[in-house]
């Protein structure tokens, strides 16, 4: 049953595009940087292919696997522990592997650290596991790995809890909880349960105590919510729901922390704004703006078979939410892949995604990890008005021990795919086939990053709050 719900994910994160009238909005191609990214530093992760999610503090990174141990044995599939004291040359020199990590069926996909408590937080799914992750089809429980990371333990951690769901999870945001030292809660993501949101609260990580505050769903027709994001305050949630659209959530029963919290839609379903494909994969609010940045996730022709239709695969939105009860779509921003006129060349890309991923954002840019695309900087100063600042593309690693079977595995090497993360002024991001980036980026808004000692785009932590006080 496991491996049927893993297909019918897969089938509505990859359906067929539908016919739409032409948009009444911008429509933004990117037609040239005018700022840049330069290389500081690279760790091609054992050449293992496959890496997935990344995590920072102090001195270490930790970056974790979309594949499982029996796929890539050879050089391990777990969480790699990367020494990054030298910016200019991060180096691995470590890995939690089994039994905590890295066992046959399972993925390290996404990961958190909650710098209050010290603790690594690897979301390990056997959910996740199947042909589209080259990994083995074996039972097993969806479950969060808690580390301690606290002094020598960063080098390498020491799993202190675990803890199981009651549904599958997909992606998680971890809000800290600005105004309450000591309490933090995951937002979970769960398409495979009845509910397709969960919220859990983490306070007691550390004596393993876990609390399920919230079990709903936002009963948008059509598949599942893919991913939420909130606001730094924690009182509105940001749904991205495959095929349903995007929407608006009432999230301040769980920031004050009342007895029998409810999460309360305030996007009725109907007003929810949606588009052809897949639809959306990330959806966030922007600092001090009533806009939310949505990016699509689309896979190549290969998996045609499966239902993926490649070009023009998919890009960044910019909605506006000053009325949530029916927001607006108020312009795109596309690569030049992502426009009609290069499909004519998607025969040659069939394993090849050209979309905008994982997004992290500063006041006025937004850093998008954007698959083939490389990593890309946005100009967001003006959201109806986007334009590109910067772009990277990975030189490609040879040899590569795992190909991503729907994602690099033909021509086209650059797989550009976790959050971006910034630190000490620099941004890191992970290539799932290429390892992991140091990046320096001068530009427009360049201080934003250069002054932001850390930032991410699944967390309210850091420079969050300097952003957009609560």
């Amino acid at each position: 049953m496991r491996r049927l719900i893993g297909l019918s994910l897969f089938l509505l994160l990859t359906a067929a595009p539908a016919v739409t009238a032409a948009p009444d909005h911008p429509v933004v191609i990117a037609q040239g940087a005018s700022g840049s990214l330069e290389l500081v530093g690279h760790s091609p992760l054992n050449n293992r292919g496959m890496n997935a999610a990344l995590a920072i503090k102090g001195d270490y990174a930790y970056v974790g696997s979309r594949t499982d141990a029996k796929a890539n044995n050879a050089n391990g599939a777990g969480v790699l522990i990367v020494d990054i004291k030298d910016p200019s040359a991060p180096e691995v020199v470590g890995e939690i592997g089994p039994p905590d990590e890295a066992n046959p069926g399972e993925t390290s996909r996404e990961m958190r650290i909650w710098p209050e408590q010290n603790l690594l937080i690897v979301m390990t799914l056997f959910s996740n596991c199947g042909e589209i992750h080259a990994c083995s089809p074996i039972e097993g429980q969806d479950r969060f790995n808690f580390y301690d990371i606290s002094g020598k333990n960063a080098a390498a951690p020491k799993l202190v809890s675990t803890y199981e769901p009651s549904n599958d999870p997909h992606e998680f945001f971890l809000w800290d909880d600005p105004k309450r030292p000591g309490r933090a809660l995951m937002y979970l993501s769960t398409p495979s349960g009845a509910e397709k949101i969960v919220v859990t609260d983490i306070s007691g990580a550390r004596k393993g105590k876990f609390t399920e505050l919230v079990k709903m769903s936002p009963l948008y027709t059509g598949s599942f919510v893919h991913s939420l994001a909130l606001n730094n305050a924690g009182t509105r949630g940001y749904i991205a729901h495959l095929t349903g659209g995007v929407g608006v959530l009432d999230t301040s029963d769980l920031a004050k922390g009342v007895k029998k919290p409810a999460i309360r839609v305030l996007t009725p379903p109907n007003n929810a704004p949606r588009w052809e494909g897949p639809g959306p994969h990330t959806a966030m609010k922007l600092f001090g703006s009533e806009t939310m940045l949505i990016t699509d996730e689309v896979y190549g022709t290969a998996m045609r078979a499966l239902g993926g239709h490649g070009c023009p695969w998919g890009w960044a939105r910019f909605v506006d939410i000053k009325n949530p009860v029916k927001p607006k779509v108020i312009s795109e921003f596309k690569l030049p892949q992502n426009d009609e006129s290069y499909c004519s060349q998607d025969a040659a890309h069939p394993t090849t995604s050209f979309a905008a991923h994982n997004p992290t954002i500063t006041k006025n840019l937004a850093i998008i990890t954007w698959h083939s695309g490389g990593l890309q900087v946005v100009d967001i100063s003006n959201p109806a008005k986007p334009s590109q600042a910067a772009e990277f593309l990975a030189d490609p690693v040879i040899p590569i021990l795992q190909e991503d079977p729907v994602l690099s595995s033909g021509g086209d090497k650059v797989v550009a795919w976790s959050y971006p993360i910034v630190k000490d002024g620099l941004i890191y991001f992970v290539d799932v086939r290429n390892g992991l980036y140091v990046m320096r980026y001068k530009g427009p808004f360049a201080t934003e990053i250069s002054k932001s000692k850390f930032l991410e785009g699944n967390s309210n932590l850091g420079d969050a709050l300097r952003f957009e006080p609560v």
